[in-house]
C-alpha cells in the first residue's frame, strides 16, 4: 500500500526569491499592512510587538543611534537584502553610511556591520535567523533575550553557522567587531 503524507505541501512548497518578493510588493499583492518578511524563500508573517518588545526597540534604537553617530547608520526594523531568498527586517541593523541614504536599495551583506534581534515571543524565530545571517556571511549577530535578560553574541560565520557564541548578562559591555573603540552597555538593550 502507498503511504500518503498528510502534509500537502511536501515537495510542493514554492521558494520565493528577493526579486519575486519585490514584484509582489510592486504589484500590490503584498502591502505594508501585511507585516511579512522573506526568510529562506518563504514569506513569513511577523509577530505583533508586545509592550516590552516595542519599548526595547524604541529605547535601544535611540541608544544605538547615539553610540554609532557619524560612524555607522542604525536602521530600526527595516529590510536588509540577503539574496537570493531572504529579506528580513531585523530589529537593528548597523550598516555603512550610504551617501544616498539607501533611497535606491536596501543594505546588502557587504554593507552590514552588525544585526541585532530583540526577542521575547519572537525568540525561536530570532534563533533560527542565525543560519540565514551566517549563510549571508554577516560577521556579527546579537540576540537579545528579554525574558532571560541576556544577550547571545554570535560571531565568525562559516559553513552556514556561527563558530563563536558568547552569552552576556546584565551589567555587561561589549565592543562590536568592526568598532573596537565603541563600548556598548547591554543594559540599554535588555531593560
Amino acid at each position: 500500500m502507498v503511504q500518503v503524507s498528510s502534509d500537502f505541501t511536501a515537495g510542493f512548497l514554492k521558494r520565493w526569491t528577493v526579486d519575486d518578493y519585490h514584484r509582489m510588493i510592486e504589484a500590490g499583492i503584498l502591502t505594508p499592512d501585511d507585516r511579512v518578511e522573506l526568510l529562506d524563500g518563504q514569506i513569513v508573517e511577523m509577530v505583533p510587538r508586545d509592550p516590552p518588545h516595542a519599548s526595547r526597540i524604541d529605547d535601544g534604537g535611540d541608544y544605538l543611534k547615539a553610540v554609532f553617530a557619524k560612524r555607522a547608520k542604525v536602521r530600526v526594523q527595516l529590510p536588509v537584502v540577503l539574496a537570493p531568498g531572504s529579506e528580513p527586517e531585523p530589529d537593528f541593523a548597523v550598516v555603512h553610511i550610504d551617501e544616498n541614504r539607501y533611497r535606491d536599495r536596501h543594505p546588502a551583506p557587504q554593507d552590514i556591520f552588525l544585526l541585532i534581534e530583540v526577542g521575547d515571543s519572537t525568540l525561536k524565530r530570532d534563533v533560527r535567523k542565525a543560519k540565514i545571517y551566517a549563510r549571508a556571511n554577516i560577521c556579527e549577530y546579537w540576540i537579545v533575550d528579554i525574558n532571560q535578560q541576556q544577550v547571545t553574541i554570535l560571531r565568525d560565520p562559516r559553513g552556514g553557522s556561527y563558530q563563536s557564541e558568547q552569552i552576556l548578562v546584565k551589567g555587561s559591555q561589549i565592543s562590536p567587531l568592526r568598532f573596537p573603540s565603541i563600548s556598548i552597555s547591554l543594559d540599554h538593550l535588555i531593560f
